[in-house]
């Protein structure tokens, strides 16, 4: 009678008499939950970095933007014809004056991002020519691809930053930049990206976030506004647009992420430690440039390194030579004192398990470097050529589950629950205590989009894969999708700036 008695008391307990409210969980700013690892040992990180040194010193680095060459020559460098020799000194005072912390400012300040070691922050992938979907295929990018995208990633708390995740390749490119801040402006609240596309782009961007967003010199100049990404032509060369680049942002106190792209094998030496110095080398000397144009310019050491696949010369992505070498970049960024940058990666041309195996090998690489940023974290297959919009989708998944890794829990005697352990028979069930009524609505995290049903009811519900549940996903997200409290006054703003420059014929991008 009395486990009769008991029993009832638990259904009607389990069938709705808790009443406390759903689980609210907050991705915005999140920190890392583990200690950094290594792969290197002290020893070895110091000779790298020397050896990087050297690299800089006695090799050079061809610079072909000549504004640039003068700015180290100003400083102490060698240069002789596009050569330029960079000695040990000129990187130590690099060091000293880049920041080490960098606010990321956003038309919400609710998300604005400390860019600094032990930050934890994640964006979609970015500059990608196409797109693809199951309902639409595959297709080159264009206008609505990038609005799209846009909507999805702001859509998402565990995105915190922009980025170009689609090219829209329908507009002229000396229109391009007009379009593609608008809609940052319009469709999202985020931190804002700015391609290095040549001073007058560059310009005119940063003019139309102070129109857009109401700013003072004095609020654009107080943080960041707007990231880009600079990388490096491997091995030891930088181009004129990445080099102008460097210096514009720099100048204009805006932080630019300096990311050497070193495959191993192709275009940097085929042993971890080889790439690794020929990244850290060219990283260096973009800190170094972007310090000389402006001390105390907001800067990130990055690194993009993997290895390509030596029967086809293709990329290749979450090997364990590219994990070997986030973490070795981890180690390489703390041993300078500066946050850094990492990537994950997909070579496979679907949103299939190899697609799924690349991006999370790659994503928990960066998770054990300690990786202030990881790029490409969603969406990027095809080795970057395609945004795939249900890949998008499943990477949101794993990077909401990462989240959730840094929720501590917690040890007292409630949480440990005596009670609950007491309560259940041997060969029991806990589904029923107080202990789980207490808590089941917010214990654990709800899946996306995987799902948890037997088999029996996953066939009968159509016996679709992650892939398919995916399309509905993203189909729902876009169609719920409002744009941001900031969105349409920023986009009256911009609308006379736009149509005037458009008139007189927009602005090049640099060569």
């Amino acid at each position: 009678m009395e486990q009769q008695t008991g029993n009832r008391k638990r259904r009607r307990r389990a069938s709705g008499g808790n009443t406390k409210s759903a689980r609210v969980v907050n991705y915005r700013q999140l920190r890392h939950p583990f200690q950094p690892q290594t792969m290197f040992s002290n020893d070895e990180v110091e000779n790298i970095h020397n050896t990087a040194l050297r690299v800089l010193q006695e090799l050079g680095l061809k610079t072909l933007l000549p504004e640039a060459r003068e700015i180290f020559a100003s400083a102490g460098a060698r240069v002789e014809d596009e050569m330029v020799f960079i000695g040990s000194d000129i990187i130590t005072a690099a060091l000293q004056t880049a920041p080490t912390s960098i606010r990321l400012r956003a038309a919400n300040p609710a998300r604005e991002q400390v860019y600094e070691d032990g930050a934890m922050l994640f964006a979609a992938g970015a500059g990608c020519p196409n797109a693809t979907d199951l309902v639409r295929g595959r297709r080159p990018g264009s206008r609505r691809d990038y609005l799209e995208t846009l909507k999805l990633v702001q859509s998402f708390d565990v995105i915190h930053l922009l980025g170009p995740n689609v090219e829209p390749q329908d507009i002229p490119i000396h229109l391009r930049h007009y379009e593609m801040m608008r809609a940052q402006m319009a469709l999202s609240d985020k931190p804002m990206f700015v391609y290095a596309r040549g001073p007058d782009q560059v310009r005119e961007s940063f003019e139309m976030i102070r129109l857009g967003l109401n700013l003072s010199d004095d609020e654009f100049n107080n943080g960041v506004w707007a990231t880009t990404v600079i990388n490096t032509n491997s091995p030891r060369m930088i181009d004129r647009p990445m080099a102008q680049g460097i210096i514009d942002f720099a100048r204009a106190g805006q932080m630019s992420i300096i990311t050497p792209f070193c495959l191993a094998g192709a275009m940097a030496p085929i042993t971890v430690a080889g790439a690794l110095t020929l990244q850290h080398a060219e990283a260096l000397a973009g800190i170094a440039l972007a310090q000389l144009s402006r001390s105390g310019a907001p800067v990130s050491y990055g690194g993009f390194s993997s290895n390509v696949d030596m029967k086809s010369g293709s990329p290749a992505f979450g090997t364990p030579e590219h994990v070997k070498m986030q973490i070795g970049g981890g180690q390489l960024a703390r041993y300078i004192g500066l946050p850094w940058r990492s990537a994950t990666g997909a070579a496979s041309n679907v949103a299939d398990m190899q697609a799924a195996n690349e991006t999370q090998m790659a994503m928990w690489g960066a998770l054990q470097a300690n990786a202030t940023l990881t790029i490409h974290a969603a969406g990027w297959q095809e080795g970057g050529l395609t945004f795939g919009y249900e890949k998008f989708i499943n990477d949101i998944e794993v990077l909401q589950m990462l989240a959730e890794m840094c929720v501590k829990p917690v040890g007292n005697d409630a949480e440990i629950g005596f009670d609950a352990l007491a309560d259940v028979e041997p060969g029991g069930h806990f589904f029923a205590t107080q202990h789980t009524m207490d808590r089941y609505q917010t214990a654990f995290y709800t899946p996306l989009v995987s799902d948890l049903s037997n088999f029996g009811a996953w066939e009968d519900a159509g016996a679709k894969t992650s892939t398919d549940r995916a399309t509905g996903i993203w189909q729902q997200v876009l169609a719920d999708f409002k744009s941001p409290a900031t969105g349409a006054e920023a986009e009256d703003n911009l609308l006379s700036f736009i149509a005037d420059h458009t008139a007189t014929g927009g602005a090049s991008p640099m060569d």
